[in-house]
């Protein structure tokens, strides 16, 4: 059993590897164009497939661990939502498997954050992990419900969550690198990746934002008898 166990890790590491070298090549190379795009669809199946086999390797003898496990399904759910980001540039409205997408990792998100709660209470290890990234994807799966519901008055915000998806799955390779290459595996080096991708979501979102449109918005807002949600 372990023989075949450490196959599935060596294969898991490639895509891992895959996923992570071209998800950097993607930050660098100008957006939009041809070798972006190459680069996104290598590290979208690299992401989706080092995840997909992390998922049974955490529930085989020895290699037990829950947080990883729902880790691989958060990752999953950056990348499926991220790619289905990109078909709001043409479709009127939210079809069902956004919904299902989104509440799948809803439910997840959930679990994550009552473990974390669980763990914190009651002095386990690594509770606080549990509650940081539950409450993460919690924060993310919310956001997808409100984009759903007000798409149509917020009809270009669909960029905005395509780099928002894709960065947070490259987050999760670079903490996977960290954490499970270099073998670094204390608090700092969990979430630190987070808070410097989050910084440079916001960086893209303030840059792709039009000059002048947040002015034209605080304008709508004040003549509606009800505030719009943005």
């Amino acid at each position: 059993m372990e023989p075949a166990i450490k196959i599935l890790i060596y294969i898991h590491a490639f895509f891992g590897g895959l996923g992570l070298i071209t998800g950097i090549g993607s930050i660098v190379v100008k957006k939009g164009g041809k070798l972006h795009k190459r680069m996104g669809k290598l590290f979208s199946i690299g992401m989706i497939m080092s995840s997909l086999i992390s998922l049974p390797i955490c529930w085989m003898p020895k290699h037990q661990n829950v947080f990883l496990f729902l880790i691989g399904l958060f990752t999953i759910y950056l990348v499926i939502s991220g790619n289905r980001a990109l078909t709001f540039k043409t479709k009127p409205k939210a079809d069902i498997l956004d919904k299902i997408i989104s509440g799948s990792m809803l439910f997840f998100s959930a679990i994550m954050i009552s473990i974390g709660l669980y763990c914190q209470f009651n002095n386990i290890a690594n509770g606080i992990l549990f509650t940081f990234f539950g409450g993460f994807g919690l924060y993310m799966t919310v956001k997808d419900f409100i984009f759903f519901k007000n798409f149509s008055e917020t009809n270009r915000n669909w960029v905005s969550k395509h780099i928002g998806k894709m960065i947070g799955a490259l987050i999760a390779s670079i903490t996977a690198y960290i954490v499970a290459g270099l073998g670094i595996g204390n608090l700092i080096a969990w979430i630190t990746p987070s808070i410097l991708g989050t910084i440079y979501i916001l960086y893209w979102n303030r840059k792709i934002t039009p000059k002048g449109q947040s002015n034209k918005e605080t304008k709508l807002q004040s003549s509606s008898a009800q505030p719009m949600n943005l």
